[in-house]
């Protein structure tokens, strides 16, 4: 019996393969596809994360996506806000009619003679593989590990009589109410979980080896509620999404071109929302410039609140060893802490861990080269979505997905049923996939492929620019190889008949 086969099979049901899925039933609408997710519902991220707190980091006019404005009135949504947002984009277009929940991707092998791929999943459900073909092969399914978070290993955690609980893994029934709570870590999760937490603990600690640059922001947009009094949403969104692109360009590149200015910014900023003799430089100066790591948001300054009404308070120390009642610090400081919160970061996972294999032989990862950040040197008619480190996950996400269509329309337009990055120009040099300096980035980087010096290997972290590329640039250029398979024999004699 033949294998089923779908023009594109997406990998991944979350904010990326929604997306994906969306714009390839509005720009290829003949092509066919399924999505294999291999949790049990949608919206990967914002289904898995379910800590106090869970909000976005990025706002909602550039976190949404393009063709669907947001319109609630919060611009740092909270993760249930962000969920059904997703999941009502899945059910408006039909696209949750093409999920097979409880797929988990596993290999996918490509052969050049049948222009295929051969996909593999198993089911979480019975444990049955099950192997299906398609012509595209895109995987949505991000950058890091589903199945565990990033803990550091802890001396002494298995004489500590409290709980421990890591965010990824956030117990529904935790009762954390009237208890001391130590969060450990500085980083976006540990800023959003501590003012949350306090909300209810006794007192929650912030224990940070070093700390992050903070910035507070108005979880309401000012300017999105007046375009929004007078103008359609569909007009007033675009308007407001390239506000927010502007502001977050400049920010960025300011840090990168005058660091020593941001710093003081970020400072001044700081310091206005904590008392007058409160040592911020202690807490709140870190020792990397701005944008080296992610810069950590705070809506409404929650976590400055937290810490001015006493409720929350910020250690910066080294951990020694857990204790039975908590911690015990490398200056010899302790912390009593009933619940312990391990805030410490991710695993990354290269395409959710796929196995790639092309004409049988193995894709090694770290030896191959990304091109315009979405497709791999070497390997045929696939791609992946990632997005931006210093601005909004879906704003590349939905390049991503437009260029991949217009992709597939010049491979029909033109008779081609393969295509294939191919780097040929011996003057662009491998470097790191991402140009990052947080723990969970370095500890993972040697896992990924590479980057290249120049376009169009070049990862590049600026949407303007993409925009020009990628929406608007021709598919064709040197890196891209097209081609279809030469027919077998049989086949030749047949058209010759």
């Amino acid at each position: 019996m033949p294998l089923e086969h779908v023009d594109v099979l997406i990998v991944g049901a979350g904010l990326s393969g929604i997306g994906a899925a969306y714009h390839l039933q509005a720009n290829c609408p003949g092509k066919t596809y399924a999505i294999l997710e291999a949790r049990e519902s949608i919206g990967g991220t914002w289904d898995l994360f379910r800590y106090p707190g869970i909000r976005s980091d990025s706002d909602m006019h550039t976190l949404g996506y393009r063709f669907r404005p947001w319109t609630d009135a919060k611009a740092i949504a909270d993760g249930p806000s962000i969920l059904r947002y997703v999941t009502q984009t899945a059910r408006d277009h039909g696209i949750d009619q093409h999920v097979r929940y409880g797929h988990k991707v596993v290999r996918a092998e490509w052969s050049t003679a049948d222009a295929r791929w051969t996909v593999e999943a198993v089911r979480s459900d019975t444990q049955e593989s099950v192997r299906l073909t398609c012509g595209f092969l895109f995987t949505c399914s991000g950058y890091y590990r589903y199945d565990e978070g990033y803990t550091p290993d802890f001396a002494g955690t298995d004489r500590y009589t409290g709980q421990i609980v890591h965010p990824q893994h956030w117990p529904d029934d935790l009762d954390y109410a009237g208890k001391r709570v130590v969060v450990i870590g500085s980083g976006a999760t540990a800023v959003t979980l501590v003012p949350a937490l306090a909300e209810q603990a006794a007192h929650v600690t912030m224990l940070q080896r070093s700390p992050s640059y903070i910035v507070a922001m108005p979880d309401e947009d000012p300017i999105a509620k007046a375009l929004g009094r007078v103008l359609p949403a569909k007009v007033a969104y675009p308007i407001v999404r390239w506000k927010n692109v502007a502001l977050t360009t400049l920010n960025f590149q300011l840090s990168r071109r005058r660091p020593a200015l941001m710093k003081r910014l970020i400072r001044w900023g700081v310091a206005r929302q904590l008392p007058h003799d409160y040592a911020v430089d202690t807490h709140f100066k870190p020792r990397y410039d701005p944008w080296d790591q992610r810069l950590c948001l705070v809506p409404n300054g929650d976590l400055f609140k937290a810490l001015r009404h006493g409720r929350a308070s910020v250690v910066t120390d080294h951990i020694d060893t857990f204790t039975e009642t908590g911690l015990k610090l490398r200056s010899g400081a302790e912390l009593q802490a009933d619940v312990i919160v391990t805030a410490t970061g991710l695993n990354l996972l290269a395409f959710g861990g796929l196995q790639l294999i092309v004409d049988g032989l193995q894709v090694e990862l770290p030896e191959v080269m990304t091109y315009k950040g979405m497709m791999l040197s070497g390997v045929p008619n696939y791609a992946f979505s990632i997005g931006y480190t210093n601005a909004s996950w879906t704003l590349k996400a939905d390049l991503t997905c437009e260029y991949i269509c217009r992709l597939l329309a010049h491979m029909d337009d033109n008779g081609h049923s393969i295509c294939v990055p191919d780097n040929r120009d011996a003057s662009v040099t491998p470097e790191p996939f991402l140009d990052f300096q947080s723990g969970y980035v370095l500890r993972s980087l040697a896992e990924f492929p590479k980057q290249g010096s120049k376009a169009p290997w070049k990862l590049r972290q600026n949407y303007a620019l993409d925009v020009l590329s990628l929406r608007y640039g021709s598919v064709q250029d040197a890196g891209m190889q097209f081609s279809s398979p030469e027919p077998s024999v049989g086949e030749r004699e047949k058209a010759a008949a």
